[in-house]
């Protein structure tokens, strides 16, 4: 039953990236059931596990609710991905190899190369969530702390349910949020420790701010940091 029951959170986690659970919702046991393919026990033994994650809670005479996406859980969210990611970010600029450098910026490019050339559909911003949240992941995972790595990515869950535009990144969203991770990219590879967490701060906080309905923020200062051109380009996406 057990891995029943991790086949059962694994595709609850499918539905949430594909935004077919949304926050606030409510299902039965039932619904959740037909909703993640899966047989009722399993469903019911992952009830607990959602409920001690904060992603879902019991609402007597009610059913189950999906997180309710309120300000204070936004902010929170937020809050403990930038903690997480700033940390793995400092590690990461040390131990990361050109050659994965390589492979992560080459599929950047190949998203912005598609998303100029052809229409920007289902089946591209799909793979471009995929390249964007791999970045964050990869970062996290390279700590080498399974608990962190765990409760980084039950809180990635909780982020994507309650971005506004839904889990995916939305259409116009899609080219910055490429071009911000190649600007990151490209203080990576100078190892230049200030400004990757310059950048990786903005890039959080204009997510954050989006979720949020606010303008995107002032481009950091990068202090002792001359920009340059191409620098510049990369910090300045088109929208």
């Amino acid at each position: 039953m057990s891995s029943l029951r991790e086949r059962a959170y694994e595709n609850f986690q499918q539905q949430i990236v594909e935004a077919h659970i949304r926050p606030g919702q409510f299902v039965s046991q039932r619904e959740l059931m037909q909703l993640l393919d899966m047989p009722l026990g399993a469903v019911r033994e992952l009830i607990p596990r959602l409920e001690a994650e904060g992603l879902l809670r019991t609402v007597p005479q009610r059913g189950l609710q999906i997180v309710q996406a309120d300000i204070t859980l936004v902010n929170n969210a937020f809050g403990l991905r930038r903690l997480i990611e700033l940390e793995a970010a400092r590690r990461y600029v040390e131990t990361v190899s050109g050659t994965e450098l390589d492979a992560v910026e080459a599929a950047h490019r190949a998203i912005v190369e598609r998303a100029r050339s052809g229409p920007i559909d289902d089946a591209l911003l799909n793979d471009a969530t995929a390249v964007d949240w791999g970045l964050h992941d990869r970062m996290v995972d390279a700590l080498g702390n399974a608990l962190v790595s765990q409760t980084y990515r039950i809180n990635s869950l909780r982020v994507r349910l309650i971005r506004l535009e839904g889990s995916l990144l939305s259409a116009d969203a899609l080219l910055p949020a490429m071009e911000e991770h190649l600007w990151f990219l490209t203080a990576l590879r100078r190892r230049d420790a200030p400004a990757v967490l310059a950048r990786l701060g903005h890039h959080i906080d204009s997510a954050h701010r989006r979720v949020l309905g606010l303008a995107r923020p002032p481009l950091p200062a990068e202090p002792g940091e001359a920009q340059t051109a191409n620098d510049a380009n990369d910090a300045n996406p088109t929208t």
